[in-house]
């Protein structure tokens, strides 16, 4: 009897173990969830009110900048899209944290999240500043709603290219070049500013990746020897 429920236990060992090792990922998914639910469950005045008040626009960022660039990260504009995004985190995210380990992981998509949403901000600013926007856009772009994942996303993804091996990191880093790339080339918005700047953020993070191969062998001799 032991012997069975031990065999019908097993398969569901590897997705624990995995979301074990990526608690961060997880815990940002839940959250995620949560937020679109509220989304999907309030009115049209209610879900505009909860976007511009979340939102690490300017005027956000001038009346209380540390609450803004915190919550930011926890709301998507569309939670039809939350299945998509649970897809990317997986696969992103999942990936990077149990390779670096969640302090790491978390220092990037942190790092990458606040650098790219102050510079696109800033573009933003300085182009109502110099006139760059017509008078009557100017107060609706400091309002802007400004929320989502995609900056800790592209952060994740510069990073990335650090693990995989040659010749595929190369390919992999065209495509990721290319991505983000191409729409802020072709007149992008002050968003596709901000994915470039995350991206460039994951990868100035190289430094943290040092060690992280030890780190990944030592963690699997433990396992082996416990599970021995």
């Amino acid at each position: 009897m032991t012997s069975l429920l031990h065999r019908d236990a097993e398969p569901s060992r590897p997705v624990r173990a995995w979301v074990r090792s990526t608690p961060g990922t997880h815990i940002w998914l839940l959250t995620i969830a949560v937020t679109s639910l509220v989304i999907q469950l309030s009115t049209r005045e209610f879900e505009r009110f909860l976007f511009h008040r979340n939102s690490s626009n300017i005027h956000e960022l001038t009346k209380h900048p540390v609450q803004s660039l915190f919550t930011s990260a926890f709301w998507i504009e569309n939670p039809s899209s939350l299945l998509l995004y649970l897809v990317l985190f997986e696969i992103v995210h999942g990936t990077v944290e149990r390779w670096l380990g969640t302090l790491r992981w978390l220092c990037t998509v942190v790092v990458g999240h606040v650098v790219a949403t102050l510079i696109s901000q800033e573009y933003v600013l300085w182009s109502i500043q110099n006139q760059h926007l017509p008078r009557r856009l100017a107060h609706a772009m400091s309002h802007v709603v400004d929320i989502g994942v995609s900056y800790g996303l592209a952060a994740s993804a510069g990073i990335l290219v650090y693990r995989l091996p040659r010749p595929w990191c190369w390919l992999y880093l065209a495509g990721v070049l290319g991505f983000f790339g191409i729409p802020l080339a072709t007149g992008g918005t002050f968003t596709d500013l901000g994915h470039v700047t995350a991206l460039f953020i994951g990868f100035a993070c190289w430094p943290l990746t040092r060690g992280a191969a030890e780190r990944k062998a030592v963690a699997a001799n433990d396992r082996a020897r416990h599970s021995g």
